[in-house]
């Protein structure tokens, strides 16, 4: 997989990317010509101001479009790259453990975008978040400092690093 510089990219497997495109198409097609058609029908009835069903439609759609355009964006901004090897090495792709240096509890998170389905437990950090952007490229038993949104400096000890599998 080839590692992009640009902040933007979002990596997905070839499988998210899949199910991505035809949320999108299912949206442009029978969501947005059924939404369509309801604010026709609603707009037939009448008297606009006081018909729910014409301003629950364009609700609905407003809803429809904004999620193509969010499904158009990350589309675009796509890197699609296939399961990263096992090797222990932190990226996209992974599901990462790390511990707070000086804790015994460990954090099981994937290291990749939000899009991608994973069970409920399990957290997704993009690359690009303070964590996410300090153990790139690191290892099994390397101790990182990162940067926490409050301002703190923390360190934090990468305990494994796997092939997300999607189980």
């Amino acid at each position: 997989m080839t590692q992009s510089s640009d902040q933007n990219v979002i990596w997905l497997t070839q499988d998210a990317f899949e199910k991505l495109q035809a949320e999108l198409e299912h949206l442009r097609g029978p969501v947005r010509n059924e939404v369509i058609a309801r604010i026709s029908a609603s707009r037939d009835e009448g008297d606009l101001k006081e018909n729910g069903g014409y301003h629950a439609a364009r609700e609905e759609q407003g809803k429809v479009e904004g999620r193509i355009r969010q499904l158009e964006d990350m589309l675009r901004r796509a890197e699609v790259g296939e399961t990263p090897a096992d090797d222990g090495v932190v990226e996209p792709g992974m599901t990462v453990t790390t511990r707070f240096v000086g804790d015994d509890e460990v954090e099981v998170f994937l290291l990749g975008a939000r899009e991608i389905e994973t069970p409920e437990d399990l957290q997704v950090y993009s690359p690009q978040s303070p964590l996410g952007s300090a153990i790139m490229g690191k290892k099994k038993g390397d101790e990182v400092d990162f940067e926490a949104p409050n301002g703190k400096v923390l360190k934090v000890e990468i305990v494994d690093a796997v092939p997300y599998t999607g189980a």
